[in-house]
């Protein structure tokens, strides 16, 4: 299998009423303009699993394989790990719906809103999970919708030998520029494929520099166009690209996230414990080393910690 990962460094630190209460440790690599490594930090050349941060580059193997939309917004929804706001659930049904499939020809399993806010209004509601609600049904409608173009079977598009599957990994592993170290089974039930940090940074790097009107840059346009619909009214990534213009963003679980901005560089972390607190912090961090600067990054520079309803600490950067 080749090099595994070794582990990070201690990238943050959590304090609470001025004492040191933990460390999370973790790896980043931050890469300049022309793809060369500025600064990293723990273990940036071992794979890791970037789950939901590779999507950019499955929608992009979408498309290459006919794969029927255009409008931006849709194409920010097939590499969504959407919140499960009303309008990220009426654009899925709709693209479901102009295919002839409903929610059942979706293989990811049923689950509640990401989001807490469209969390809580499912369940006053007196709803439960479904399968359009899961935040990677975005992803799976574009699955479907490839296959029915390509005239390729339905039945099983999510298995890592589909031909729809392979073009997905074809095209991550010509962004990331490795052949994918371990293929895993990902949340939402299709194929997550393993990378290292670099090869992560490095494959949104190429997405932000794709001229307009090409496959990537259609896909990178869409997700900048229409970040809410990415992420959610407040998640992070969404938050993050309405305050940096032309910043490409997307978080993974298990505490990873990427970044890019054409002309200046591209960001790719992971935090070990899978922790988010530490995660933007440590992105902020990083972006910063680039020299990139605006508001939204100082909301982003601490997690607040609370005790009492009171702030009574943070989660900050060490790195």
């Amino acid at each position: 299998m080749g090099k595994t990962y070794e582990g990070g460094v201690p990238l943050a630190e959590v304090i609470r009423s001025g004492f040191v209460e933990g460390v999370h440790r973790g790896s980043v690599v931050v890469l300049d303009a022309t793809g060369g490594v500025l600064a990293a930090a723990g273990d940036v050349q071992a794979p890791i699993f970037p789950r939901s941060s590779n999507k950019p580059m499955q929608a992009v193997g979408m498309l290459r394989a006919g794969l029927p939309l255009t409008d931006p917004a849709d194409l920010a929804l097939v590499a969504a790990s959407h919140a499960g706001e009303e309008f990220h659930l009426a654009r899925v049904a709709g693209l479901l719906a102009h295919a002839g499939f409903d929610q059942t020809a979706l293989h990811c399993p049923p689950d509640l809103p990401v989001g807490e806010q469209a969390r809580a209004a499912v369940l006053r509601a007196g709803g439960g999970p479904t399968r359009i609600q899961m935040n990677c049904s975005g992803k799976h409608a574009g699955m479907l919708l490839t296959c029915r173009a390509a005239g390729w079977p339905v039945d099983g598009y999510w298995r890592p030998e589909h031909p729809l599957q392979q073009r997905l990994r074809a095209a991550v592993e010509e962004f990331t520029g490795e052949d994918a170290a371990a293929v895993g089974v990902d949340g939402c039930g299709a194929p997550v494929l393993a990378g290292s940090l670099t090869g992560l940074a490095r494959a949104y790097l190429r997405l932000v520099e794709a001229e307009p009107g090409t496959v990537p840059g259609m896909v990178a346009g869409g997700m900048r166009a229409y970040p809410e619909i990415v992420g959610g009214t407040e998640a992070d990534d969404t938050r993050l690209m309405r305050g940096v213009p032309g910043l490409l963003a997307k978080v993974g679980a298990e505490g990873v996230i990427a970044a890019a901005l054409p002309g200046v560089g591209a960001v790719a972390l992971k935090i070990d414990d899978g922790a988010a607190r530490p995660r933007m912090p440590v992105l902020v961090s990083a972006l910063h080393r680039l020299g990139v600067d605006a508001p939204v990054l100082a909301e982003f520079a601490e997690t607040p910690l609370f005790g009492g309803g009171l702030p009574v600490g943070a989660t900050r950067p060490l790195w």
